[in-house]
Order: structure tokens, then C-alpha cells, then sequence
């Protein structure tokens, strides 16, 4: 075995000091879902490829494939909502809404030609499935903002868009150049669209929609001047209710920026579509991402009868990396309380024994077994080295005689 390498290119293993910085944020995540009245669901790690694409909205290239033993094509999922969605509709009934939170492992394909990038992440996210409208809107993104200032993290900046608007605006062009132009937009790729057969009015509208980003009341008076359909002018009216709900709502006003050129790689969304990034001065990093997905559902319900979703995820990764420049996750793992030491081999049982009655009588008391094999300097040195307050020594007759340390 000398010499093999047994590290996976793309994975990474958690330490117990990762564990534990990991646990304080979705801990405390948690804690606000709950107070919104929201219930954890865990969904299956692998689902039928099908699934998992959302009827090509997502696409397959990007899922980490598998093949069962009957040669079904089977995916570890990229992303939760649509392993919920298929839930919700196939197993929990029509009782709306459906209030849902996960807090899971996501798989992605490295992109082709990429190798060594990281493809196993974790998520914590919410789904508020079976309401549409402003209200619902709202919810989650209230939701979002109680999430971070639970955190602690105040300098972030929610980038609002609207999946619907832009594909209404992107309905005027001739197929295929839909599709492009959005490709376009979405990775702000000017030079690709530049390439594109474009008319003088049709180029002059695909670059607007790269600068319509900015406050929100700036940036819809100029979407008033585009050529707008019935949908879109609805959705103009909902963003604009919805940022006054908003600024009504909060103790202070939320960080807006709307930018009519956020479009999500996967492409199940149908309302509002939103981004939340880092603010601190430093590098930024998107903290998490949501929308609304009106038709989703539909997919997998068995008589294709739909209902309304919104949600978002927060990328525990990012939210981890800005957490610890701020120096507020904790700086080691927690130490034991107590080290139960036999005095002597016929001593064992008595020593479990108490050990056990300090797990009984303090709660959550953290109790360490001396498992033999040292000398007693050796395990006051141990003790001292880990930051155990407390030795027990546990004599045959099960009296201890404590030491703090």
C-alpha cells in the first residue's frame, strides 16, 4: 500500500473542527426556520436521472450519473428542489402550503475540461410550496434576511430579478435566438452576442437587458419604456409592490438591487429570481440563491395537476468562509468534561458504571472512558492537552475521587 493515493480529486473530508463550525450555522438556520413554521424534510440522495433534470430544465451533463443493477440511470441530485417537489406531490397529499426545510449534500459534475473542482456541497434552504403572490413572495424573502441576521452577517446585498420578465422581453426575438441571447445574458457574454444574427432594434434590446440593474425604482422606469407584454407589465407591478412591501416590513431597509439580467442556471424558475451576496469589502461570494418555480410540480404530480413554489438555498460553504473572517465560528472543538480513569483492571465495570451516572445526571455532559495503557502523569498530560476540566478516578468499589484540572 506504500505510495497509493487515496484522495478523491473533487471531495474533502470534514474534521471535527469543521464539523463543529458547520453545525453552529445550520444550527442556527434552524432555529429561525422553525420559528417560521417550517419542518424538515430529508429527500433520497439518488433519484431517477429523470427527476432530477425537472423536464430539461436542469441539464444531465451536470448530474453525477450512476447505473442500477436493471441499467436505470440513476443521479446523485445537484440541487434539492426538485427531489421536494417530486415528494411533495407523490407522497405528502394536497394539504397546502407546505412549509419545508432541508439541510442535505449536493452532487455537481465538474464542468468538462475541469479537473479537481469541488463537486459534493452543502446546503441549507426552505420551500414554501402551494401559495403563490405577493405575500408568499415576501415570506421568503424575509425569511432569507432573518437567516443572515441570525448569522450575524450584516453586510450582504439581495439582487433581485424576475425569471418572467426577462423571458417576456426575450419572446420578441425569432427562434433559435431566444435561447441564445438568454445563454448570453446569463454569463454576461457581450463578445457571444455581438456573434449573434441580431436586427439593429433586436441587439439594442438584448443590451439593455445587460444594464438594467441598479435601485429598483431606476431600473423600473426604464423597463417601462421596453416593449412589454400583458405578463410582463404584471410582473413589472408585482416587483414594484413587492419592494414596497419589503422596505415597509423591515426595521431598516433591505440591501435591493434589481438586475433584470440575473438568470439561474437551472431553468425551472417562472416568477422572481434573487441572489444573496457577501457585501464586506473583501472577495464577494453568492451566500445563496432562490426563485419562484410556478409549474414545477406538474412534473411529477401523477395527473400533472400543478401548484405554485418558491424557495432558496444558503451555500454553507460561503456562509462558513465569511462566518470565519469575521472570526464568529468557534475556534476549536468542544472539550469533554470528563475523563473516567479505573484505577485498576478489576475496576472497569464500576468505572462505566459512573461514567454512565454523569451522562444520566448532567445532561449533556461530554464523559471520556480511560481505556488503559497509561501511566498517570500520561493521562493528567492527556487531560491537560484537551482541555478535560475533570479526572474521575474510579476505584473497584466504585468510589471516584475527582480531580479538576
Amino acid at each position: 500500500m506504500n505510495g497509493l493515493n487515496f484522495y478523491t480529486p473533487g471531495t474533502r473530508d470534514l474534521l471535527p473542527l469543521d464539523v463543529a463550525r458547520k453545525r453552529w450555522v445550520e444550527d442556527r438556520l434552524q432555529q429561525v426556520f422553525h420559528r417560521w413554521g417550517y419542518h424538515r424534510i430529508i429527500t433520497s440522495t439518488l433519484e431517477r436521472l429523470e427527476t432530477l433534470t425537472a423536464g430539461g430544465a436542469i441539464q444531465p451533463e451536470t448530474v453525477i450519473q450512476l447505473e442500477d443493477t436493471d441499467g436505470r440511470t440513476l443521479g446523485l441530485r445537484p440541487e434539492m428542489t426538485a427531489s421536494i417537489a417530486r415528494a411533495s406531490v407523490t407522497r405528502m397529499g394536497a394539504v397546502y402550503p407546505q412549509r419545508l426545510y432541508y439541510n442535505n449534500n449536493v452532487f455537481r459534475r465538474s464542468p468538462v475540461g475541469q479537473h479537481g473542482c469541488q463537486q459534493e456541497f452543502y446546503q441549507a434552504g426552505v420551500e414554501l410550496l402551494g401559495s403563490a403572490g405577493l405575500l408568499a413572495d415576501a415570506e421568503i424573502l424575509l425569511l432569507l434576511a432573518d437567516g443572515l441576521k441570525e448569522l450575524g452577517i450584516d453586510r450582504w446585498h439581495l439582487i433581485l430579478g424576475a425569471a418572467s420578465l426577462t423571458r417576456s422581453l426575450l419572446a420578441t426575438f425569432p427562434e433559435p435566438l431566444p435561447a441564445k441571447v438568454r445563454y448570453c445574458i446569463a454569463h454576461l457574454d457581450r463578445l457571444e452576442l455581438d456573434s449573434l444574427p441580431l436586427s439593429s432594434e433586436q441587439r439594442q434590446l438584448a443590451l439593455s437587458l445587460f444594464d438594467l440593474r441598479g435601485r429598483p425604482a431606476e431600473v423600473l422606469q426604464k423597463v417601462a419604456a421596453l416593449p412589454l407584454d400583458e405578463s410582463g407589465w404584471e410582473m413589472v407591478n408585482h416587483l414594484k409592490s413587492l419592494v414596497e412591501l419589503l422596505q415597509d416590513t423591515c426595521d431598516r431597509p433591505l440591501p435591493l438591487t434589481l438586475d433584470l439580467s440575473l438568470i439561474k442556471t437551472f431553468d425551472y424558475y417562472t416568477g422572481i429570481v434573487f441572489e444573496v451576496v457577501s457585501d464586506d469589502g473583501s472577495q464577494a461570494r453568492i451566500l445563496g440563491q432562490g426563485g419562484r418555480y410556478d409549474r414545477l410540480l406538474g412534473l411529477y404530480h401523477p395527473e400533472g395537476k400543478t401548484y405554485p413554489g418558491i424557495g432558496f438555498c444558503l451555500n454553507i460553504e460561503d456562509l462558513h468562509q465569511v462566518l470565519l473572517s469575521q472570526g464568529r465560528l468557534p475556534q476549536e472543538t468542544p472539550a469533554n468534561d470528563w475523563l473516567v480513569v479505573p484505577e485498576t483492571p478489576e475496576a472497569g465495570a464500576a468505572a462505566f458504571t459512573y461514567a454512565q451516572k454523569l451522562k444520566e445526571s448532567e445532561g449533556s455532559v461530554r464523559v471520556e472512558m480511560d481505556l488503559g495503557g497509561r501511566t498517570t502523569e500520561e493521562i493528567g498530560n492527556y487531560a491537560r492537552l484537551c482541555g478535560i476540566q475533570q479526572i474521575a478516578w474510579v476505584k473497584a468499589q466504585g468510589e471516584p475521587e475527582i480531580e479538576s484540572i
